[in-house]
């Protein structure tokens, strides 16, 4: 038996974090989950501006293979992700959550200020979208690893009896950077011309991510560590020792490559199927997305407190199953919308049904693992089927409508869900008490 840089079952009582009081449990929480806010602005905001810069990183060809190259280097940022997975994992697990969180925050800032300074290809050329792609890999880097430290800090400060409810902050804190991206959008579309925004106005966005993102300095005293970090134990955060927990890490990345892949579909990619394929005009497609990403994000609390009473495996089955019967009806009624209400219903539907997996996403993977090897676990397995099926669905979206069979796409996102089902089938119950061992 390996011993442990963490705290064992019988020291339950004395782990770190165990001793706060309600309101410094709270204020930890708060403090850790800013920061994912923060990193998931950063992230989306690309994706939520790239109708306005496309044109600058890539003059030539028509709107779909400008948004095509540009979700490109989108699916490149994921690609990356594996590898932050497992260098912010080992840090997690190694020196401790609230270092691995600080670190990749930063970093996803300055990836975030690269691209709002970054020279047009009108300017530089060729040398443009290969400084844009180099942006994007650092905040790719950034954000596989910022997913499996907050995962494991919020499921390790909580208490077992209300982790669903405190590790739903986590899909709530990422949605809302999503819709931080969102009002900002807004904001400029009714401050600037699409002119002005299409010249400069895009560039504002990533600045104010960056400087967000320096913020994050300020909460870190908030934060209380989880693991003594002073003691690492051989193995601890290793590939190794992972390597002795095949079946939790496949379970992770089967239900990530579902649940990412209908998350991004319904959330970053949709922004473009609306305008796209369903004919309906930027602004009216951001109000749609940003009233349904409220919505979307209320959800997140309270299917993290059922999943406490009905537990998490409960609500992945419902997720499941429901989004393989639904994904292929949904997706053909909003590629032929024409009211905006009609949108908005379909589109919440959606949310509502990947709410019983990201509301519970971050909990129940941490809870698969013991806490040594628990946030390269988490973030490495996430993160591989982000790249493989999360950061492509947009790339593969956009090919299939430019091929002319769409419909294969539907069809797509309704199969990887069939899986997630059989997957979920098979699953033992994770475990809902002390996760500290």
């Amino acid at each position: 038996m390996h011993s442990r840089s963490v705290i064992s079952e019988s020291d339950a009582a004395a782990a770190p974090g165990s001793e706060l009081s309600h309101a410094q449990r709270v204020r930890a929480i708060i403090a850790g989950s800013a920061g994912n806010l923060v990193e998931w602005y950063d992230f989306s905001i690309y994706a939520f501006m790239a109708l306005y810069f496309a044109s600058a990183f890539f003059p030539e060809g028509d709107r779909s293979a400008q948004l095509l190259n540009v979700a490109g280097i989108y699916a490149a940022g994921f690609l990356i992700r594996p590898l932050g997975g497992w260098y912010f994992g080992r840090l997690a697990d190694r020196s401790g959550r609230k270092t691995a969180m600080v670190v990749s925050v930063l970093l996803m800032g300055g990836g975030s200020l690269l691209i709002a300074i970054l020279p047009t290809y009108a300017s530089i050329g060729a040398l443009a979208p290969l400084l844009l792609l180099v942006g994007r890999l650092a905040q790719g880097f950034s954000t596989g690893g910022q997913y499996g430290a907050t995962a494991t800090y919020l499921s390790e400060i909580s208490t077992a009896r209300r982790r669903g409810f405190y590790g739903s902050l986590q899909f709530v804190t990422l949605i809302g950077g999503q819709l931080s991206a969102l009002a900002v959008l807004l904001l400029l579309q009714q401050l600037f011309s699409e002119d002005a925004i299409r010249a400069w106005g895009w560039r504002i966005p990533f600045v104010l991510g960056a400087v967000l993102a320096g913020t994050i300095l300020l909460l870190r005293h908030a934060m209380h560590e989880t693991v003594v970090s002073d003691a690492p134990v051989a193995g601890a955060g290793t590939l190794r020792e992972l390597a002795r927990y095949p079946r939790p890490f496949f379970i992770v990345f089967a239900l990530t490559a579902a649940g990412n892949l209908s998350f991004y579909t319904f959330t970053t990619y949709m922004q473009k199927f609306l305008v796209n394929s369903a004919g309906f005009d930027v602004e009216m497609v951001s109000w749609i997305m940003t009233s349904g990403l409220i919505m979307f994000m209320l959800l997140q609390p309270a299917v993290g407190a059922l999943s406490d009473r009905i537990g998490r495996r409960t609500c992945l089955l419902l997720f499941s199953a429901l989004m393989a019967l639904c994904a292929v009806p949904l997706l053909q009624a909003l590629g032929t919308a024409q009211s905006p209400r009609v949108a908005f219903a379909l589109v919440l539907a959606g949310f509502v049904i990947i709410s019983f997996y990201t509301s519970v996403a971050g909990i129940f993977k941490a809870e698969l693992f013991p806490v040594h090897i628990r946030a390269l676990g988490v973030g490495l397995g996430h993160s591989l089927a982000s790249a493989m099926f999360g950061g492509t669905a947009e790339y593969v979206g956009l090919l299939s409508k430019q091929l002319g069979h769409e419909q294969l796409f539907y069809w797509y996102i309704s199969g990887m869900c069939v899986l997630s089902l059989i997957v979920t089938l098979t699953m033992w119950k994770p475990r809902r008490t002390e996760i500290m061992a």
